[in-house]
C-alpha cells in the first residue's frame, strides 16, 4: 500500500515538474512566437505567390527550419537556380550556426535523448534563449532546452503554413512581396556591418559582384560570387576579415 502511494506520488510529481518546465519554456518563447508568426506568414505567402505548391511551406519549414535561408531559397527556386547553387548558398548563410554549436558544446555534452534535435533547431532566436534563460529549479536542462527548441520550431511551421494557405485563398497577386526577401537580407547585412565593423569583407564582395557582372557572368552569378568572396575573405588579414587581430 505504502509502495503504491509512493510510486503514485513520484509519478505525479514528475508530471508536475514536466508541466512547470513546459510552461516556463512557453513563457520564454512568447516573443519568438510573434516574430516567427509574422515572418513565417510572409515566407509562406511569398512561396505560394511564386508558384510553389503550399505543401512545400510545411516540408521546408519542418526539414530546413532556417528563416533567412528559406527566403533565399524561394528566390533561387523562382529564378531556376540549380540544386547545387541552392545548397551552397543555404549552407553558407547558415554557417554561423556551427559557431553557435561550438559555444554550446559544454552545455550539450551530457544531453542524450534530445541532443540531435536541439542541435538541428539551433536558430538565432533559439540560441539567444538557450544562452540567457535558465531552466526552472529542479527541472532537467535537456528537457527545458528541448521544449524551447520545439516551441520555436512549431511557431515557424505554423506561421509558414498559415501564410501559404492564405496565399491560396486570398484574391491578391502580392505585387512587390518578393521585395521582402531583399529587405530581409538588407537588414542582415546592416547587422553584419554593425557587428563586424570592418569594411574590407563587404567592399571585397561588392567588387567581386561588379567584376563578374562586367565579365557577363549574370545568369549564374550567385555561386561564383559566394565562392570567390569566401576565398577572398579568408585571404584577408585577421584584423580585416572580422576576426581577432
Amino acid at each position: 500500500m505504502y509502495l503504491y502511494v509512493y510510486a503514485g506520488y513520484g509519478y505525479n510529481a514528475g508530471m508536475d515538474q514536466h508541466v512547470r518546465t513546459f510552461i516556463s519554456a512557453l513563457r520564454s518563447t512568447i516573443p519568438v512566437f510573434f516574430g516567427y508568426m509574422s515572418i513565417g506568414i510572409a515566407f509562406g505567402f511569398l512561396l505560394v505567390t511564386s508558384g510553389v505548391h503550399w505543401i512545400w511551406a510545411l516540408i521546408i519549414s519542418v526539414a530546413v527550419f532556417a528563416g533567412a535561408a528559406q527566403f533565399l531559397a524561394v528566390g533561387l527556386i523562382s529564378s531556376g537556380s540549380s540544386p547545387v547553387e541552392i545548397g551552397i548558398a543555404v549552407f553558407l548563410i547558415n554557417a554561423r550556426h556551427m559557431v553557435y554549436g561550438l559555444s554550446l558544446l559544454e552545455r550539450f555534452q551530457f544531453f542524450r535523448r534530445f541532443k540531435a534535435y536541439i542541435i538541428f533547431g539551433l536558430t538565432d532566436e533559439t540560441y539567444g534563449l538557450l544562452t540567457t534563460v535558465e531552466a526552472p529549479e529542479g527541472s532537467d536542462p535537456e528537457v527545458f532546452d528541448f521544449y524551447i527548441t520545439l516551441l520555436n520550431h512549431s511557431y515557424w511551421i505554423l506561421g509558414s503554413v498559415s501564410g501559404a494557405l492564405l496565399g491560396r485563398v486570398l484574391p491578391y497577386d502580392a505585387p512587390g512581396i518578393e521585395f521582402s526577401m531583399t529587405a530581409l537580407f538588407t537588414v542582415l547585412l546592416i547587422e553584419q556591418i554593425k557587428s563586424i565593423r570592418k569594411a574590407a569583407p563587404f567592399v571585397l564582395a561588392l567588387g567581386i559582384c561588379i567584376l563578374l557582372h562586367l565579365l557577363q557572368v549574370r545568369e549564374q552569378l550567385l555561386l561564383p560570387a559566394i565562392i570567390l568572396s569566401a576565398l577572398g575573405t579568408m585571404a584577408l588579414p585577421a584584423d580585416e576579415n572580422g576576426g581577432a587581430s
